[in-house]
């Protein structure tokens, strides 16, 4: 996949496009993208992934503090990749680009400088200013520019359709299981392993810290997680722990991520780790004393192992 910042130096073979943001890369997603690739090929051309950043949602909506990203830029430009995207041309986002109307952004961005062949958008894209471009005005302009176009019908499980925002209320739930079967992947993230109180070591249960690599990283809500862990080129078995340690630590501001990784027992200070989560194990409570949390924690571990058995991810890479 070729990587795009300057759009004045694009170039793609007969372009067949789809424009998003397409956070988190789900599976709703990724039936677009295979849509995209059909398309490209049946033309003979390239796919291209037309993409905005920073998020408008962090540019238009000041009341909005709390949002916060599936993917960081890296993943989801790894994840696209894999998917067989040609080209990704990666768009500033900025106050006065969003005043573009949709026609206007056709017009100028993917008439004039991509030379669009085709466009491919999901079942209720719309783009433009204040998303005013339908897929009924959307079919308009391609007839005046001379590019064809079709509309992806959507991907439904049991429990509806699939969406970004829905996944990211799963999270936040803490209902990882949900968020995972939505994505089609484990989410995950990546941070570096700090030092910490080292309470977890003195009572059998040795922990590693993580500092989220970046800010804009949704986390899931606070709580225990069966989860797998990969560092130094291995993939570990796990349960983190996300919140304020109610147990030792009085203040419920300072919060902290912490995995325990099970039969792992090197250095790992100031190691990069990419974390999975698997499945929620309880919330975070507060025990009478030391002895009632070291008994949880090996209730934990023992339902982590099975959990991570039953699913068949204890030796995913």
């Amino acid at each position: 996949m070729i990587l795009h910042h300057d759009i004045e130096k694009f170039s793609a073979r007969n372009p067949v496009v789809t424009v998003g943001i397409f956070d988190g890369v789900h599976i709703g997603h990724r039936s677009i993208l295979k849509r995209l690739r059909e398309a490209a090929q049946s033309l003979d051309g390239e796919s291209v992934l037309v993409t905005l950043w920073p998020h408008p949602r962090t540019i238009l909506n000041k009341v909005d503090e709390g949002f916060r990203l599936l993917n960081t830029m890296e993943e989801k430009t790894g994840m696209l990749e894999e998917e067989g995207v040609d080209h990704l041309l990666v768009i500033p986002f900025t106050k006065s680009f969003s005043r573009l109307s949709s026609c206007d952004f056709i017009r100028e961005v993917l008439v004039e400088k991509i030379g669009i062949r085709h466009l491919v958008v999901g079942y209720n894209h719309r783009f433009g200013r204040d998303r005013e471009g339908d897929f009924n005005k959307l079919k308009k302009c391609a007839g005046e520019y001379e590019f064809g176009i079709e509309k992806v019908p959507p991907l439904e499980l049991d429990t509806g359709k699939i969406s970004s925002s829905e996944i990211r209320k799963c999270l936040q739930k803490g209902d990882v299981k949900r968020a995972n079967r939505l994505l089609g992947w484990n989410y995950s993230f990546t941070g570096e392993v700090v030092g910490g109180s080292r309470l977890g070591t003195s009572i059998g249960f040795p922990t590693a810290n993580i500092t989220p690599g970046k800010e804009d990283k949704l986390m899931p809500a606070d709580g225990v997680y069966a989860v797998l862990a990969r560092l130094k080129g291995k993939t570990c078995r796990g349960m983190l722990n996300i919140g304020s340690r109610p147990t030792v630590n009085n203040d419920p501001e300072s919060k902290t991520i912490e995995v325990h990784l099970i039969d792992f027992e090197e250095n790992i200070y100031s190691e990069q780790i990419r974390v999975q989560f698997v499945d929620r194990l309880r919330d975070e409570r507060k025990f009478s004393n030391i002895d009632a949390l070291k008994q949880q924690l090996f209730a934990d571990r023992k339902n982590a192992l099975q959990i991570l058995q039953d699913t068949g991810e204890e030796n995913s890479p």
